[in-house]
């Protein structure tokens, strides 16, 4: 995959559907440092839905890896997420200022559950 230009602001993939093989791909392209961790979800997933019977395992571990990569795929919301993020964790915020920065992460989750919802 190429470099994105610095002034991209569109996805730098398309949409990818909610499958494990397909999340996967998209995890490579958005955030390589992050497979190792898809993966190590992907298995525990799997055993405990083979354990209870059930496929909700599976189905939780699908949209929280669609949502990561609704929000991965625009960089600059990711760059919007990791800003509000790190604002929330920030020890000298003030109450005003963490309380925004939770609304901002709150808005980038929402914006994402809802694309992998449509």
């Amino acid at each position: 995959m190429s470099a994105q230009p610095a002034h991209h602001d569109g996805p730098v993939i398309p949409t990818p559907p909610l499958t494990r093989g397909a999340l996967r791909e998209a995890v490579k392209c958005v955030s390589l440092v992050d497979l190792p961790q898809f993966d190590l979800e992907a298995g525990r997933a799997f055993d405990e839905a083979s354990q209870t019977g059930s496929t909700a395992p599976l189905q939780l571990f699908l949209r929280r890896w669609g949502v990561f990569v609704a929000v991965k795929r625009f960089p600059t919301r990711a760059a919007r997420l990791h800003e509000a993020e790190r604002i929330s964790q920030d020890s000298t915020a003030d109450e005003k200022t963490f309380w925004s920065a939770l609304a901002e992460i709150n808005s980038i989750l929402r914006e994402a559950e809802r694309e992998i919802s449509a």
